[in-house]
C-alpha cells in the first residue's frame, strides 16, 4: 500500500492499524531549533481521543504521544520526527462475527478488492484511528506557524440541524461536546443523539474550520493553490464526503456583485469589505480569515440490521457491533484544524524559499 504520506515541504508519513500494537508518524521538513515536547501536542490529542462523553465511542485510549527522534534538548533538530501512540484498549473479538461479511458505507469490499487481504478489525489503515496521529502532526504544524496564526473548528450542522450563525461565540465550544459555538444548538443536539443512540443508527455533520492571521500571498498558481491543498486535505479524513471554500456551493446561488469580495483602502492597506471567498482568491491567500467547511457521513458501524454480502459471494445480513461514534463528526473537529494546519506550514516552507532572505522574518 503507497501513498500514505502527505505535504510537500512539511510532510507527514502515518502507519499502524486500529488494533494493531501501535500508530504513529514520522514528519519530515521541519526546520531546526523549535522548541517542542511532547506536551505540545497532547493537548491537541486529548480533543480527538475517544470516550469523552457518551456521544463518542467508548474505546478507551490515552493516546498519550511520544518522540522517537527529532528532537534533542527541548529542541527540533531539522531531522524527521518520529512520534508513537500505543493502542490500548483493543477488542478485536468484537469484530469477529463480521470477519466474512463486507461492512455497507465502510472500505472493507474495496480493500479487499485492491489488496487481497483485510483488516477487518475495526477497519485496519481504513479506521479513523489513524486520524490521531494527523492530529499529533499538526501540532507540529502550529510550532512552525507561531502564535499569530491562529485555527479553530466548530460544528455547525449536525444531521439536518444548522446552528444559527447570530448565536455564534467561540467559547461555547468548550462548554458542550459538539464543539458547538451555540449553545442552543448543542442543546437540541444532546436530545437529538441520544434518541438516535438507542436507536442503534448514526447521523453526519457538517464542521467548520477558520484560520486567522495568515498572511497574503501564501499559495501559487496553477497547481499549488492554497484553496486545492486544503480541499485534498479535508477529503482525505475518513468520512468525509465534500468540501467548501468560503461560501462554495451556495456561491452558485449568488449574482456577481453579491460575491464580488469588494475592496477599499484603509490607513494605506487593502480592507476587504466581505470574504465570500474565504480568504483565498486565485489559490493564494488575501489576507482575510481562511474559512472551509466539510461534510462528514453517518457512521456506518451501526446496530440497525443493513444488506450486504459475504466474501463468497452470498446475500446476507449485517449488524455491527462494538464501540462506535453515533456522530464520527464530533471527533472530526480537532482533525479537520490539524489538516489545516499542516497545509498552512506547507504553504509557509514553501512559500519562505521563494522569498528573499529577510521577507519571511
Amino acid at each position: 500500500m503507497s501513498f500514505n504520506s502527505f505535504g510537500h515541504m512539511f510532510r507527514f508519513t502515518t502507519w499502524g492499524e486500529s488494533h494493531g500494537e501501535a500508530i504513529g508518524c514520522v514528519v519530515d521538513g521541519v526546520p531546526s531549533l523549535i522548541s517542542l515536547s511532547e506536551n505540545d501536542l497532547q493537548g491537541f490529542l486529548n480533543k480527538r481521543k475517544p470516550a469523552q462523553s457518551r456521544y463518542t465511542t467508548q474505546r478507551k485510549e490515552s493516546d498519550t504521544v511520544k518522540i522517537l527522534s527529532g528532537v534533542f534538548e527541548g529542541k527540533t533538530t531539522g531531522t524527521p520526527i518520529s512520534l508513537m501512540i500505543v493502542n490500548e484498549d483493543q477488542k478485536s473479538k468484537d469484530y469477529s462475527e463480521i470477519a466474512e461479511k463486507f461492512r455497507p458505507g465502510h472500505a472493507d469490499y474495496v480493500y479487499f478488492e485492491k489488496y487481497g487481504i483485510r483488516d477487518y478489525r475495526g477497519g485496519g489503515r481504513s479506521s479513523a484511528r489513524e486520524t490521531a496521529m494527523r492530529v499529533a502532526a499538526g501540532g507540529i504544524a502550529r510550532k512552525i506557524l507561531g502564535k499569530k496564526i491562529t485555527i479553530r473548528g466548530a460544528m455547525v450542522q449536525m444531521g439536518d440541524d444548522a446552528i444559527d450563525r447570530k448565536n455564534w461565540n467561540w467559547k461555547e465550544i468548550d462548554n458542550n461536546p459538539f464543539w458547538c459555538p451555540d449553545a442552543k444548538a448543542a442543546a437540541r443536539w444532546a436530545k437529538k443523539l441520544d434518541a438516535i443512540r438507542k436507536n442503534g443508527s448514526s447521523v453526519g455533520a457538517v464542521i467548520e474550520v477558520v484560520a486567522e492571521g495568515v498572511p497574503v500571498g501564501w499559495g501559487a498558481p496553477l497547481y499549488k493553490k492554497l484553496d486545492a491543498d486544503i480541499a485534498t486535505a479535508m477529503m482525505s479524513i475518513n468520512a468525509v464526503k465534500g468540501v467548501e471554500i468560503g461560501d462554495g456551493f451556495a456561491a452558485a446561488a449568488l449574482h456577481g456583485e453579491e460575491n464580488a469580495d469588494r475592496m477599499r483602502m484603509k490607513k494605506g492597506s487593502v480592507e476587504f469589505l466581505s470574504n465570500h471567498a474565504g480568504g483565498i482568491l486565485g489559490g493564494i491567500s488575501t489576507g482575510q480569515p481562511i474559512v472551509t467547511r466539510f461534510a462528514v457521513k453517518p457512521t456506518s458501524s451501526i446496530l440497525t440490521p443493513v444488506e450486504t454480502v459475504t466474501k463468497d459471494g452470498k446475500n446476507t445480513t449485517i449488524v455491527t457491533k462494538g464501540r462506535h461514534d453515533p456522530c464520527v463528526g464530533i471527533r472530526a473537529v480537532p482533525v479537520g484544524e490539524a489538516m489545516l494546519a499542516c497545509v498552512l506550514a506547507d504553504h509557509y516552507l514553501i512559500h519562505r524559499g521563494q522569498q528573499g532572505k529577510d521577507s519571511w522574518k
